[in-house]
């Protein structure tokens, strides 16, 4: 079995479900020329919880997380079957780490997650769950959860990070654009994490410019975390998408894990 990167997706407004234009081309264009993944884990910003949590229902409803949209975004569906063993199979392999997880049987698949699987694998024939992240733990805390699930990859199952490269609604919804400190901001991930540069990746609140502008709160940035840890040690990084949406940086990659010496 092919090995699978794992990804991060910047998943924008949810009415970029209705029109996803160039960055849903980039997802269609990458889904394509991967290997069909066996199942699915999302990670998505907005499940938030103290404790990694896993959902296990055996057909995720799709979820509207958001009010005040037009009609046809909450007609929108995205009806994938869950993996409510896999689900299980993840908690051994955190508690595995000392991470301890547990499980959710409601919850289903929030917009930041059925927003970029509606253009990535649109038959919704492929198995998909979530995790959720912490807000309250840092970056080296999510990394360390993406490296427990490192064997992941091998095994055909896709882990697609999504949140946002940035994310200041502030300055989204007041209309702002061509912001610089997105331009720099997103510049500067791009050089650290091309160069692989994972602990000034891990320190960005400190050495990226911007950060707090960029980021007043961390949830949306902090999957990407649990996908370069998932990658395993010395990842390949490729910036897949580059692009702004009102003021937040769209930026999407790839990480490649090393070829095993026994593959």
């Amino acid at each position: 079995m092919s090995t699978l990167p794992t990804l991060f997706v910047s998943h924008g407004s949810p009415m970029l479900a209705l029109d996803t234009g160039e960055i849903g081309h980039a997802w269609r264009t990458l889904a394509a020329s991967l290997p069909r993944p066996r199942a699915i884990l999302a990670v998505s910003a907005h499940w938030n919880t103290p404790a990694p949590v896993l959902s296990t229902a055996a057909q995720p409803a799709t979820i509207h997380d958001f009010y005040g949209f037009p009609a046809p975004l909450y007609q929108l569906q995205y009806p994938a079957p869950g993996a409510p063993a896999l689900a299980r199979e993840i908690v051994d392999l955190l508690a595995g780490a000392g991470i301890e997880a547990t499980t959710d049987p409601d919850y289903g698949l929030d917009h930041g997650a059925w927003t970029p699987l509606r253009e990535l694998y649109p038959q919704a024939d492929i198995p998909v769950l979530q995790l959720s992240v912490q807000p309250r733990r840092d970056p080296a805390w999510h990394y360390r959860v993406g490296q427990a699930l490192s064997a992941l990859p091998a095994d055909g199952v896709l882990v697609l990070a999504s949140g946002s490269l940035t994310h200041n609604l502030r300055d989204a919804m007041s209309g702002l654009s061509a912001q610089p400190y997105v331009e720099a901001f997103a510049d500067w991930m791009y050089r650290t994490l091309t160069a692989g540069a994972v602990d000034s990746a891990l320190d960005y609140r400190h050495q990226a410019p911007g950060a707090t502008r960029a980021h007043p709160t961390d949830e949306h940035l902090l999957p990407l975390f649990v996908a370069l840890g998932a990658a395993g040690a010395g990842a390949r990084a490729t910036r897949f998408y580059h692009g702004e949406d009102s003021a937040l940086s769209m930026d999407s990659y790839r990480f490649d894990p090393v070829p095993s010496a026994t593959a």
